[in-house]
């Protein structure tokens, strides 16, 4: 994952927010809760519990510059149990 650099002081206004407030930015894993635990040992702040839902298990988290995160563990079909 390579993010630009802001080019100018409008730009730099922006860092965290660039959605809106909403998250816009995915990471996978195959097992959330692991994740979760490791990641807050290295102080990273997360804005909810982990929740289900249809898809798998899902929390949202910040990067350093606020832009929000889901930590997503997808669902796993029945053929891959």
């Amino acid at each position: 994952l390579l993010l630009a650099r802001a080019a100018n002081e409008a730009q730099a206004r922006r860092i965290g927010d660039q959605a809106g407030g909403r998250v816009f930015l995915f990471l996978y894993t195959d097992d959330i809760a692991r994740d979760r635990r490791d990641m807050e040992a290295r102080g990273v702040a997360f804005d909810e519990p982990i929740r289900e839902e249809d898809y798998g298990r899902v929390c949202v988290f910040r990067d350093l510059y606020g832009a929000r995160w889901d930590l997503i563990e997808p669902a796993r079909r029945p053929s891959e149990s």
